[in-house]
């Protein structure tokens, strides 16, 4: 019995491990797309705001298709679908890369990259917090991100220096990012099959959830006004190039080392509450920040908008505090990857045509048009604001299903 116990023990500490190295892979993948996407979209395509707002329609369709991915593919479990993502994710960022200026195989390369992208995103979190056996998910998810936010630092700051010095390709660029989405996929290939949890339900939807998902339409809603219009401010407004962005990416992915464990902590001390309401709070002033940056002068604007750009994207490390709520409020383990999942389709209802949107509001304004969409995002982070003091957390009570 002792011997069984600590052979069990040992694999899922091998299968962690593993993980952690396949987040890592990940996050290289990840700092190719951060950095070089924007510039290769302007570059290559000259694309103007309105274009590349309506961009994140095909781009944001696979996380609405997600929770039907998913769900049709659950007999394989998470770890099985997990690496067949990063094998298409990194199909895609290498065809993105060696195609010519066609708009019609641009979109098509940005859609099958998407698509395992996105469906690794609710994945990477259930199997992460599947590590948890001490009840500390906070904690074991910000590890998790933490390794693969090193790798992040790491790759950017070589990508700095490959763009800087020997003036790289972008071909050679999402070539990188290929390899790395497909070594993940390897990795994880060696993950014990038994850890691999069979998804029981492939669609499930309550009524107990319904915060949860409302907190999907309004991430979905916060994020991509930051995804889509806080890097293009600062490439189409302020023409920083390429190698500014990368350097932005690489500070970001720095401090987010101790960021992620830090957020971690706070849920597990804190609670989700207070930590999903403290960044709203702080999102609000990150939005006001892009709206008056204009009024300071020589680089003021840059440093100001940079700034915000910086905060907001590690306050994206809050996001594990929408999926440790819905971990503790689970009536049952087997609702929580199809419910992720659900919740990705979900924020990606409001990813695919907010953006439009905004482009339109941007272009029909003017030059000032950009602060007229941070505008609209504060008041979604008051919302949020308002929506993360109504969390309250009980013990569920599981049931069994038939």
């Amino acid at each position: 019995m002792v011997k069984a116990v600590f052979e069990r023990a040992s694999r899922v500490e091998k299968d962690f491990l593993l993980f952690v190295l396949a987040g890592m892979f990940i996050g290289i993948g990840q700092s190719v797309d951060g950095s070089t996407l924007n510039n290769f979209l302007k570059e290559n395509f000259h694309m103007a705001i309105v274009q590349r707002s309506m961009l994140e329609i095909p781009r944001e369709m696979p996380g609405f298709l997600v929770f039907l991915i998913v769900g049709f593919l659950y007999a394989l479990g998470d770890i099985r679908i997990a690496v067949l993502a990063n094998l298409t994710a990194g199909l895609g960022m290498f065809l993105l890369g060696i195609i010519p200026p066609n708009y019609a195989i641009m979109l098509m390369c940005i859609f099958v990259y998407s698509s395992g992208q996105h469906v690794f995103m609710p994945l990477f979190n259930s199997i992460g917090m599947s590590f948890a056996n001490d009840g500390r998910l906070g904690r074991k998810l910000g590890q998790i991100n933490a390794a693969n936010t090193a790798a992040l630092v790491a790759s950017s700051a070589i990508l700095w220096l490959l763009f800087r010095y020997l003036r790289i390709s972008y071909t050679v660029s999402f070539t990188i990012g290929a390899i790395a989405f497909a070594a993940a996929g390897i990795v994880m290939m060696l993950m014990q099959p038994k850890n691999s949890r069979g998804i029981k339900g492939r669609f499930v939807f309550r009524k107990k959830y319904s915060l949860f998902y409302w907190f999907s339409v309004l991430y979905g809603a916060r994020k991509q006004i930051f995804l889509t219009f806080g890097p293009w401010v600062l490439v189409d407004v302020f023409r920083q190039k390429v190698t500014t962005m990368t350097i932005l990416f690489f500070t970001i992915a720095f401090l987010s080392i101790f960021v992620k464990p830090l957020t971690g902590r706070l849920i597990d001390g804190l609670g989700e509450r207070l930590v999903l309401a403290g960044e709203s709070a702080l999102l609000v002033f990150v939005c006001l920040g892009y709206v008056f940056a204009d009024r300071l002068s020589g680089n003021g604007p840059v440093i100001i908008v940079s700034a915000c750009y910086i905060i907001d994207q590690l306050m994206n490390s809050a996001a594990m505090a929408r999926a440790t709520y819905l971990k503790k409020i689970a009536v049952c383990e087997e609702d929580v990857s199809p419910t992720l999942s659900a919740g990705i389709s979900i924020d990606h209802i409001v990813s695919m045509f907010l953006p439009t949107l905004g482009g339109i509001i941007w272009h029909s304004n003017g030059s000032a048009g950009y602060k007229y969409v941070f505008l609209g995002g504060a008041i979604i982070a008051l919302v949020n604001f308002f929506s993360a003091l109504r969390i309250r957390i009980r013990h569920a009570t599981p049931i069994t299903e038939t």
